[in-house]
């Protein structure tokens, strides 16, 4: 039996462990941009997960039938590199029949970063954006279930376009930005409509997901005139206790931009998610933005434009992914049914043993509805009837 059973579960929320040449077999070979490989120079338990790999492109057969044998544990067996399907396609497919999800989106886990740095040269991020959206596309091709999320760049809004029209072309499902100021513009700036309208148009959602702006804090933070902690993997370049504090800040912010800038009013097909970035923070936010908007609509006119509350246009064209921690029944009590999505994080350690007990612990009185829309109503409101 499946780990996942009785009702139709949409898992908002599972990742590609890239090979170090993720990137470079699905380069453009003519574009003169030299395109990185995955690295873990810095070290940590992933640098040596990948050198246990020592060039393979899958598990080899015993590792395979051990993982098998798991049966519906699989999800709470090895993480990481370690799991099945965690950077193979076949292998992905055995693993979702024994997991039991009807339909799971694919992000990548470290290549978005290198298309989103503002460090990188400019063609750099979009040559990269291009070979990412190719391999996730290559990765779940074989298997409807597998929904797979390119990456876009919105520093340069003409390259953004002729990338978004090149991932409308390979079919992904969602399309993650950058959650930052892109190219020193708003999202809500006149130059980043024709995206919006495009993604509208094609009924493809934008997502903000954890990495889509640097994790940690600025280094000052961690300066307390004693050792610095490594991050949970070991390494130096993962979320630390502290970064988690405001992990969300600026996810909530180009949200609440997007809203106040009137693009969901402009776009009314428009829809999205933030994904991985937990949601104890969006009852405030709904609240926040309402007597924002009801105050500063006399002294602004784009808030004085505005016909729908921005609670309701998030409530009606949003969704959000909790942490397995945080408490789903509370989250809904303080605000609205229709917002928060189930996600395992598989294969990341950071979903947990057992996502679905952990979360039904927390929706405890939830009502058949509810559970039916946090398990998949909610993700059908944003990437469509499945």
């Amino acid at each position: 039996m499946p780990y996942a059973q009785g009702r139709t579960f949409y898992d908002a929320d599972s990742h590609i462990m890239e090979l170090p040449d993720f990137l470079t077999k699905h380069a453009d070979s003519n574009s003169g941009v030299e395109i990185p490989r995955i690295s873990f120079a810095s070290g940590g338990r992933l640098g040596d997960a990948l050198a246990e790999l020592a060039g393979r492109d899958a598990h080899p057969p015993d590792r395979q039938a051990e993982l098998l044998a798991l049966g519906d544990d699989l999800i709470s067996g090895p993480k990481g590199y370690a799991a099945l399907g965690a950077f193979n396609r076949d292998e992905r497919t055995l693993a979702l029949d024994r997991l039991g999800f009807h339909r799971q989106l694919v992000f990548s886990t470290f290549s978005a970063s290198l298309s989103f740095r503002e460090s990188r040269a400019v063609d750099m991020r979009y040559a990269t954006a291009r070979a990412h959206n190719r391999a996730v596309a290559d990765f779940c091709a074989k298997d409807a279930r597998l929904m797979g999320v390119a990456v876009l760049p919105l520093d340069e809004p003409a390259l953004a376009l002729r990338e978004l029209d090149h991932v409308l072309e390979l079919g992904l499902a969602a399309v993650w930005v950058p959650h930052r100021p892109c190219g020193g513009r708003s999202p809500g700036h006149d130059d980043l409509d024709p995206i919006w309208a495009k993604l509208a148009q094609a009924g493809v959602p934008f997502v903000l997901h954890v990495g889509g702006d640097p994790l940690q804090i600025d280094p000052a933070w961690m300066n307390t005139g004693r050792p610095i902690p490594t991050d949970w993997l070991g390494g130096g370049e993962n979320v630390r206790g502290k970064d988690m504090t405001s992990l969300h800040q600026k996810a909530e912010t180009f949200i609440s931009t997007l809203v106040l800038d009137g693009v969901f009013e402009r776009h009314p097909a428009l829809r999205g998610g933030a994904i991985e970035l937990g949601a104890g923070w969006v009852p405030a936010m709904l609240k926040r933005l309402d007597w924002i908007a009801h105050i500063w609509q006399k002294s602004e006119p784009e808030m004085r434009a505005l016909s729908t509350k921005p609670s309701e246009q998030i409530i009606e064209r949003m969704a959000f992914t909790p942490y397995p921690y945080e408490d789903v029944g509370d989250l809904i009590r303080q605000s609205d049914d229709r917002l928060y999505l189930f996600s395992s994080d598989y294969p990341h350690i950071e979903g947990g043993r057992n996502p679905l007990g952990r979360f039904e612990a927390t929706l405890g009185e939830c009502d058949a509805r509810t559970r039916e829309r946090f398990y998949s109503a909610n993700f059908e409101k944003v990437f469509g009837r499945l």
